[in-house]
């Protein structure tokens, strides 16, 4: 597999400058000079939630690989994981896909995508169980209350008939999309293991968004409406299929934090940092265990 290298750091390199372009036209010097607080001990600790984050998930991943016979230590294991993040910004995070495929030898595109799908679908029931008390809490509104009701029906009756169509329609799906059939076979493997790992991992970053509004802003905020919000940001930004959710994930999240009360100017604030933790964090780290591999572990090819 050959990838191109040069490329893709130019487009990494664009999409960071861009947002931080976006983020310094949006923002203003206040919320900008809280980027120092990272370097306190709140700040350290948040971004060491995020890191848990990736190595919780990077477990449920060497646990997927040794399903089609591929099994990895725990350190050559994360380390092979954390590259796949410099594929991130991407339409659906659908870069990561080429985890398995730079691999030496490279893992089958099958099975590559398969465990991508098993990946996204683990975390999009990790998120939405995480979504509950946000969206609890948007239907206790007091706007909302005239029709809260007739939304939370709706939305039940959505949920029931997009079960039953995915029920009945099942071995259609499969054989029309045989990498939902082998996604499928990765999430009947050991489930409870990867739903543990998962939930762990998306609760760190949940907290890791608490941290940033009650330490680094000194805003109050519950820890579990911090991170639905969080988790409804991430949801909303997964949908809009812009690659890493960039400008949906972070309108959602500044628009919940300003209707929770938050003055606009920390909403934003917050975001830039939680974006930074989350999102930019992780393609850094990427990049640096993808050279690390390739130049010297020689673990992964780059053509």
């Amino acid at each position: 597999m050959k990838l191109p290298l040069k490329q893709l750091l130019l487009a990494l390199g664009a999409a960071a400058t861009a947002y931080a372009l976006v983020l310094l036209l949006t923002g203003n010097a206040a919320s900008t000079t809280r980027l120092t607080a990272l370097w306190s001990p709140a700040g350290a600790l948040a971004a060491a939630l995020c890191v848990l984050n990736y190595l919780l998930r990077g477990q449920r991943w060497r646990l997927w690989m040794a399903h089609y016979g591929r099994p990895l230590g725990p350190l050559q294991g994360l380390r092979l994981y954390l590259a796949g993040y410099t594929f991130t910004p991407t339409p659906g995070n659908v870069g990561e896909a080429a985890r398995g495929l730079m691999l030496r030898p490279p893992l089958g595109a099958a099975d590559s995508l398969a465990i991508f799908g098993a990946e996204r679908l683990a975390d999009l029931l990790g998120l939405l169980l995480l979504t509950l008390p946000g969206l609890w809490w948007l239907l206790q509104w007091p706007d909302l209350a005239a029709w809260q009701l007739q939304l939370g029906t709706a939305a039940a009756a959505a949920a029931l008939l997009v079960l039953g169509l995915l029920v009945t329609f099942r071995q259609r799906l499969f054989s029309r999309m045989p990498w939902l059939h082998a996604a499928w076979h990765c999430l009947a493997t050991r489930p409870w293991r990867w739903l543990g790992l998962t939930l762990l991992a998306w609760v760190a970053q949940g907290l890791a968004t608490w941290l940033v509004c009650q330490a680094l802003f000194d805003w109050p905020i519950e820890p579990f409406l911090a991170a639905g919000f969080y988790a409804l940001a991430m949801v909303g930004g997964a949908l809009s299929m812009l690659p890493a959710g960039l400008g949906g994930t972070e309108a959602l999240l500044t628009g919940l934090l300003a209707l929770h009360g938050a003055p606009l100017a920390t909403a934003v604030g917050i975001t830039v940092l939680v974006r930074l933790l989350t999102l930019w964090l992780a393609v850094a780290i990427g990049v640096l265990a993808l050279l690390y591999s390739a130049a010297f572990r020689q673990d992964i090819s780059l053509r």
